[in-house]
């Protein structure tokens, strides 16, 4: 199986737009770096492993931020919210595998998808799990997928199978080892989370206008202070935060995709003053936007 860079692109409601494998076998390899770019917040029905190969990155899901080093990894099940980041514009390498549970499960009648898939899949207390080789069970957790991603780059005669094993094993062991250390959740709990999609999809349709918390708040029917509760519970920042770098990620693409001037961009991506700006595209991404331009070229 060939790899390929990762490349996020969601809708407007954050659900990630890319078909990872095929319908055979649903699974993508990808290796990539943060050294340019993030790894915006994003969801999708398929399940997810990352390994750590070089620098560190922070990584976010449900209410938590984690920072991964080199050697550790992460995952990330199915439909939740998360992204991740560079380090201090430091980069950061990595091998992420994204599957779908069927290509563990099986087909959603046979055993395997109802007794260990649906299960798992259905915990939504279980959003993702830091996987560092300082415990056991962790250490052969990381190992598996270390197997799973050589199966997939030697692509040699009956990888299929050992890349569906080495997940399967990998499956397998998270449920004995996180089985007794969940707990279900509250309406509350998938509410907040059904609330912060729907305020990160106004933000998305609307970062080129002048918004205020107010109106990220109305969009899902909630107060303000009930608004940055949500954002700094899930998000950790707050919804003017959250707007800053959307809005650079988004010029950022365009200083890029077009040869629009650098405060026709500011003024795309709803900028009124282009000092202010110039200054906060230099804080997020590390340097001023036409020195991102010619980097990128």
């Amino acid at each position: 199986m060939s790899h390929s860079v990762c490349n996020c692109i969601v809708d407007d409601n954050h659900k990630e737009l890319a078909k990872h494998g095929t319908p055979f076998f649903p699974i993508a390899c990808y290796h990539d770096t943060l050294r340019k770019d993030s790894v915006p917040w994003h969801w999708h029905e398929e399940l997810e492993a990352v390994i750590i190969t070089e620098g560190s990155c922070i990584v976010t899901f449900g209410n938590q931020k984690y920072i991964v080093h080199a050697g550790e990894g992460f995952f990330i099940n199915s439909e939740i919210l998360h992204g991740c980041w560079k380090r201090n514009h430091s980069s950061c390498h990595f091998h992420s595998m994204v599957f779908h549970p069927n290509l563990v499960g099986g087909n959603l009648g046979s055993v395997f998808y109802q007794n260990y898939i649906l299960p798992f899949i259905q915990d939504f207390s279980l959003e993702g799990i830091i996987l560092k080789s300082d415990v056991p069970w962790k250490k052969e957790a990381l190992h598996l997928l270390e197997q799973t991603w050589q199966s997939c780059s030697a692509a040699s005669f009956g990888y299929e199978i050992k890349v569906r094993n080495h997940l399967s094993d990998f499956i397998l062991l998270l449920q004995q080892n996180l089985s007794n250390a969940t707990v279900s959740p509250n309406a509350k709990f998938l509410h907040n989370r059904q609330r912060i999609k729907l305020m990160l999809q106004y933000i998305h349709e609307h970062y080129t206008e002048q918004i205020n918390m107010e109106q990220i708040a109305q969009s899902a029917s909630i107060s303000k202070s009930e608004c940055l509760r949500c954002f700094r519970k899930t998000i950790d920042m707050t919804p003017i935060q959250y707007v800053r770098q959307y809005r650079i990620k988004q010029a950022a693409k365009r200083l890029v995709t077009t040869e629009d001037s650098v405060s026709q961009i500011a003024e795309q991506c709803g900028f009124s003053d282009l000092s202010y700006f110039t200054r906060t595209f230099r804080e997020i991404t590390g340097v001023p936007p036409l020195q991102y331009r010619i980097k990128s070229y």
